[in-house]
């Protein structure tokens, strides 16, 4: 048998680690935290029950694990997105539009329901990743203002009113691509579009005839 170095043992207990969250992550979109169990993850990522206990000691420690994997990745993803856009009305829409997808596509329960199910540590280790969010939010809201196109606000407060109600809106559970009664995905997509609108209303931005950020008069 050959020999396994130190490099490639490393890389398959990454491997291995990555399937974990994975099947985790696809075990929450389809059948939602209660009652979900270590055994389900590990028989869904296709390895035995003591290789997922080597890594997460319980399934909070999965939750919180899968939790900050995917909200690091998001906030990388969002912040190279973001980059691309200079309006700040604009960019508003983007990060309202990317948190409403990411929150129904990985099926987690919204802030709440996560401090309900969670240990004190670990929720705090979770909320200074939502943290980051929230800092991420009030920078797209103080350019709005600096460049004039929404009115001098509290953003720390109007941030905190945006994420929650992105948080009202998780809890409804949407699947992609469907509403909780089987809307089509175009009647979703109208849905997620009047959702970005007003939450851009309601921080105070204004538009042109073509629907386009107009700086305040």
């Amino acid at each position: 048998m050959p020999r396994i170095t130190a490099a490639n043992n490393a890389a398959q207990r990454a491997e291995t680690q990555r399937r974990i969250l994975t099947a985790f992550g696809e075990l929450l979109f389809t059948h939602g935290l209660p009652g979900l169990t270590m055994t389900d993850v590990a028989r869904h990522a296709g390895v035995g029950r003591t290789a997922v206990y080597n890594y997460y000691a319980d399934m909070e420690q999965l939750l919180i694990a899968y939790a900050l994997d995917e909200t690091e990745r998001f906030i990388v993803d969002l912040r190279d997105a973001l980059e691309a856009l200079e309006n700040p009305v604009d960019r508003l829409a983007l990060y309202v539009r990317a948190q409403v997808e990411d929150l129904s596509r990985r099926h987690l329960p919204p802030g709440p329901a996560m401090a309900a199910v969670l240990s004190p540590g670990s929720f705090a280790k979770l909320a200074d990743h939502v943290g980051d969010l929230n800092l991420l939010l009030q920078d797209i809201l103080r350019d709005g203002v600096a460049q004039g196109y929404l009115p001098d606000i509290d953003v720390t407060q109007l941030a905190q009113l945006i994420h929650g109600t992105l948080s009202a809106s998780a809890s409804r559970r949407n699947r992609p691509g469907e509403s909780p009664d089987g809307a089509p995905a175009e009647d979703v997509e109208a849905l997620i579009a009047r959702t970005v609108r007003f939450i851009q209303l309601g921080a105070g931005a204004q538009f042109d005839d073509d629907g386009r950020p107009a700086p305040l008069g």
